[in-house]
């Protein structure tokens, strides 16, 4: 048997402490042998929950099944970890301290079959990775990480342009988690709006935020969709707040009286993600008569922002995340080619137009918002393996399915932006995979002298009685 007895003093409070720890998903973070984790068991964490622990040991990689045996909040946390190998029984205490928090730990390994009677030899080794872990777990609940900057390897790889593209594979998100530190940021007192929550980036990103203790509003157009996909997130979480709001997002209309009730509800936002989208094929209007590629990814997510501005003031430090798309890298800006006509119509080129104007206005908004301490950031999700990917690009899904990422690798930087303290002291730029990167592969791309000005200019001037080819219309008609 052999016995790790640590003990560190963090700045944090005790219940962020404990929220961070007991999430034990978040060893991978701090643990000097652990490189991968999962919660097996839905809800709470509580008497009884597991989690899979991956660890690379000298003897070679094993996975631990760990069991919850003890929990009392803010004070107590106990876990029994077993595998062919050993048992572990880990007792992590919390006690308050005038500047955050006092950390305890104790690990006690029992070694089964030949390991046993190498205890001796392995002593040494096993308290030096009891004192890197701990230092692991102080330096993740410190969490003072410098402002994120784009590493040589991608800057290279966004100079060769097909480097740059190969980035945006499921080999590219393990390439770069390679070198991701913690997030211990605590988001139980934070309120985040995302649209589009339905499925794909949406689901994921809510799904991960709402364990993270998040309070939520989803928006949703489906209603039918809408309160059994809350009910499995309050039961896959346990977190109970979670709320929804049905709009669709392409009706200016529906956009206009979303804004209104969340500004009755007065609730503050933290976060704002726009990232309610379609690739559309064929050409087709909105009920308002609007071209519904320019009203879903454009003008919907512009006027969003604009109106949810108050509401985002109230938060200490508010931020938004907009989810833009690699395919804007084949655009220029030119807002006379913003709204597509059915002549030569093509819904990749509309859809990577919407998101070249919307990675504009990103910087745009990040400029204008600055000294009212607005966060504004976008990020791309590379390639990645979600409903609307499969049903607008089939040809493009089929030829890429192996490479392509999962929805939670698609919306890992979604909810770190969203999150992470670092991320909230860069504002105006791209991020991919937890990464500020270049925003245009080809300087030929880069718009021409005006058009920035040019677009603010239409989007915050535009009619939809003037533009539309519908009257008097606010039924929510259309499918995506």
């Amino acid at each position: 048997m052999i016995v790790l007895h640590e003990k560190i003093d963090v700045a944090r409070p005790v219940n962020e402490a404990f929220a961070y720890i007991s999430d034990f998903r978040t060893a991978q973070e701090w643990d000097a042998t652990a490189f991968a984790a999962s919660k097996l068991t839905p809800g709470k964490v509580d008497v009884g929950t597991e989690f899979e622990v991956a660890c690379e040991l000298p003897v070679g990689s094993v996975k631990l099944l760990y069991t919850v045996t003890r929990l009392e909040p803010d004070r107590c946390i106990e876990l029994h970890g077993t595998c062919a190998l050993f048992d572990v029984n880990d007792v992590i205490q919390f006690g308050e301290t005038a500047s955050g928090t006092h950390i305890d730990y104790r690990a006690t390994f029992t070694f089964k079959g030949l390991l046993a009677a190498g205890e001796k030899v392995m002593r040494s080794g096993m308290e030096r990775m009891g004192r890197e872990s701990l230092q692991g777990m102080k330096t993740a609940l410190e969490d003072n990480f410098a402002a994120p900057t784009i590493g040589s390897s991608n800057r290279r790889a966004d100079r060769l342009v097909l480097p740059g593209l190969a980035r945006f594979s499921r080999l590219g998100y393990s390439h770069g988690r390679k070198q991701w530190l913690p997030v211990s940021a605590y988001m139980g007192d934070k309120h985040v709006v995302i649209t589009g929550a339905n499925a794909g980036l949406g689901l994921a990103t809510a799904r991960r935020l709402a364990e993270m203790g998040a309070e939520l509003t989803l928006v949703i157009r489906n209603e039918q969709v809408a309160k059994p996909l809350v009910d499995q997130l309050r039961r896959e979480t346990g977190n109970d707040k979670i709320h929804v709001e049905i709009a669709d997002l392409s009706l200016m209309a529906e956009v206009k009286r979303l804004t209104q009730r969340l500004k009755r509800r007065g609730k503050a936002i933290d976060v704002l993600v726009n990232n309610a989208g379609a690739l559309f094929n064929p050409w087709g209007e909105t009920a308002e008569g609007l071209e519904q590629s320019f009203a879903l990814l454009l003008l919907s997510p512009y006027r969003l922002t604009e109106g949810l501005k108050p509401l985002l003031l109230k938060s200490q430090a508010p931020r938004v995340v907009n989810v833009v798309s690699g395919g804007m890298y084949s655009q220029q800006l030119e807002v006379g080619k913003l709204i597509a006509q059915p002549e030569g119509y093509s819904g990749s080129v509309a859809y990577a137009r919407a998101k070249r104007a919307l990675m504009v206005m990103t910087e745009q908004w990040a400029q204008d918002w600055a000294e009212e301490g607005i966060v504004v950031n976008a990020m791309h999700p590379g390639w990645a393996d979600t409903p609307g990917v499969e049903s607008a690009l089939p040809g493009f899904h089929k030829l890429t399915k192996k490479i392509l990422r999962s929805p939670e690798e698609g919306a890992d930087t979604i909810v770190w932006l969203a999150a992470a303290t670092e991320a909230g002291k860069v504002s105006g730029k791209l991020f991919l995979d937890r990464e500020p990167r270049t925003t245009y592969l080809l300087s030929s791309k880069v718009e021409a002298d005006g058009e920035r000005e040019a677009l603010v200019d239409f989007l915050s001037n535009f009619s939809v009685a003037q533009h539309g080819s519908k009257e008097g219309t606010d039924s929510a008609t259309l499918a995506y």
